[in-house]
């Protein structure tokens, strides 16, 4: 039993620099392959921060909702956005 309750607190255990790298590799990486070197991911007391261009403007709300459901996160500032047209 104490092994399950220690399984259960290690996921509000983790780093904010574990935290981000796991979204970095998880959720940007995989929605925006080609503008993902563009995409900042920091996270500070569970609280991530995701900015910069991405090319897919229709995938930003899903990559704010999978950011979301990372455990251990608690608030998502999405703050992404797609380059002005000329």
């Amino acid at each position: 039993m104490a092994k399950r309750r220690a399984d259960l607190l290690k996921v509000f255990l983790r780093t904010d620099e574990e935290l981000a790298t796991e979204i970095r590799r998880t959720i940007v990486e995989r929605f925006f392959p080609l503008s993902h070197e563009a995409v900042k991911v920091t996270v500070t007391e569970g609280i991530a921060t995701l900015t910069g261009q991405v090319r897919d403007s229709h995938l930003i709300g899903m990559a704010e909702r999978l950011t979301h459901s990372v455990e251990g996160i608690v608030q998502v500032r999405c703050q992404l956005e797609t380059p002005a047209s000329p």
